[in-house]
């Protein structure tokens, strides 16, 4: 559980520290990478990354998550918006909703592109950590 939290924390950063203008991913991004169940993607041009160190995501990516080129990134941006939301409004109410599953907020901005990839990652780490931590963050939560 406590690895679920750096993995956002490292989110979180990440986002804090994208560019504002909107650019789409060139080709200066870095092929995803796994290591020990940390996924990382990053793209030098709009000065971000995405670091996912969660015991089981890596394993539950590659067997239980549908493929890239399943979900469009429209698709995949509107519900990482309500999903972003939803957690975001969660961390502000530690009264009602464990603060050590939400310890801080992710800045998600929908005027960049992050492109497919960051989306992706980002939309399957949600439905993951819903799953697996029986949370439920916005609408019908797809099983896998």
């Amino acid at each position: 559980m406590k690895n679920s939290f750096i993995i956002l924390a490292f989110i979180f950063f990440i986002l804090l520290g994208c560019n504002t203008t909107k650019k789409t991913m060139t080709s200066t991004a870095k092929p995803l990478a796994t290591q020990n169940d940390t996924i990382r993607i990053a793209n030098d041009s709009l000065h971000y990354e995405v670091i996912i160190i969660d015991p089981g995501f890596s394993t539950w990516l590659v067997t239980r998550a549908y493929p890239r080129g399943y979900h469009s990134q429209s698709y995949l941006e509107n519900k990482n918006l309500f999903y972003v939301s939803e957690w975001n409004r969660r961390v502000l109410q530690p009264q009602r909703y464990d603060p050590n599953l939400y310890e801080m907020t992710i800045n998600y901005e929908p005027n960049i592109d992050y492109g497919y990839e960051v989306n992706y990652l980002i939309y399957n780490y949600m439905i993951y950590f819903q799953n697996t931590y029986k949370q439920n963050l916005y609408g019908n939560v797809p099983m896998r």
